[in-house]
């Protein structure tokens, strides 16, 4: 049997997976949206469901397939310790970031250049 991984190494599966994620299709529906013919869907969805990522209940006259939780905690189990490095590192560059930026500049008065006319008000020259 192949590893979870090398399951959802294949594109088509992934794509699956994808479009389940958001409700259970039917393999009509499935063979719609990806534009991929009916037995490489079948296909696809056999080897998902004999690994366990999806399983399927009967609606009348259409098999629904629909998502199961299980292994993606396994996988998600693995990548814990890969966002825990990028977490690590990601915190890293930010305290560095944050060492290299200038405090935040004060914003500068916006004083308009002196005109003639300016200049003879404020002498008291104005006619």
């Amino acid at each position: 049997m192949e590893s979870v991984f090398e399951i959802i190494a294949e594109p088509n599966r992934r794509a699956i997976l994808s479009l389940l994620t958001s409700s259970q299709q039917s393999v009509g529906e499935i063979e719609r949206q990806l534009r991929m013919p009916q037995p490489a869907v079948s296909k696809h969805l056999r080897v998902l469901r004999e690994a366990g990522f999806v399983e399927s209940t009967v609606d009348a006259q259409r098999r629904l397939y629909r998502l199961k939780p299980e292994p993606f905690q396994e996988v998600d189990m693995w990548l814990a310790q890969f966002r825990n490095f990028w977490s690590t590192h990601v915190d890293a560059l930010e305290r560095h970031l944050d060492r290299m930026s200038p405090s935040t500049p004060k914003k500068k008065e916006n004083k308009q250049k002196p005109t003639q006319s300016n200049r003879k008000r404020d002498r008291g020259e104005t006619k």
